[in-house]
């Protein structure tokens, strides 16, 4: 799932431009999914079965007058088929609706896929090697992938904004129960990285 709707074909007018939100976003994400290390879908090459779990938290950023610093939510998909969107139910008001606004303009393929958005608990534990986050319905437990001498192994270059300072982790746990569907994992790939995008 990419993060933004593809270039439409037809380069839009100025006054179409003009009328798009505009937004800007560094967000620490952490990921867990069911492909092996490293996940193939990361290189643009993407897996005939793929399914995840996505944590978003929001360290800055700015949607048209809205401050988006401190927006965490977490995506859970079956790759191209569906997902699930969590919204941290300690958001307040004004930014859960930022974020209901920011969704369908940022994160388009993950909305357009939504067979609910909601908020729920979120709970998010950084244990250094190892690294946590859990909703109601999923659970993602991820610890470092050991490189030379077990130092963190990073990936630079990958084809997408999502991906940048990527470190490679595999899963502990990666768990999921819903009406949509149902998971468990463990060995299969991870990653934290950085998100930066703007538009």
């Amino acid at each position: 799932m990419g993060v933004a709707a593809a270039a439409p074909l037809v380069v839009p007018t100025t006054v179409a431009a003009q009328q798009r939100p505009r937004w800007s976003i560094t967000a620490d994400i952490a990921e867990s999914c069911s492909c092996d290390v490293p996940c193939s879908c990361n290189f643009g090459r993407p897996e005939r079965v793929c399914h995840g779990s996505r944590l978003y938290q929001i360290r800055e950023g700015q949607f048209e007058d809205a401050d988006l610093a401190g927006i965490n939510f977490v995506v859970s998909f079956h790759m191209a088929n569906w997902t699930r969107i969590y919204m941290d139910d300690a958001l307040s008001t004004a930014q859960t609706e930022t974020l209901e606004q920011l969704l369908p303009v940022v994160f388009a393929g993950f909305d357009a896929g939504a067979h609910v958005k909601e908020s729920v608990p979120l709970n998010i534990r950084d244990l250094g090697d190892t690294f946590e986050f859990s909703v109601p319905e999923s659970l993602v437990r991820i610890r470092l992938f050991p490189g030379i001498d077990g130092s963190p192994i990073t990936i630079s270059g990958l084809p997408n904004s999502t991906y940048y300072q990527y470190v490679q982790y595999e899963s502990v746990a990666h768990n999921h129960d819903s009406e949509s569907g149902s998971w468990s994992h463990s060995g299969s790939n991870g990653f934290r990285s950085v998100m930066r995008a703007s538009g």
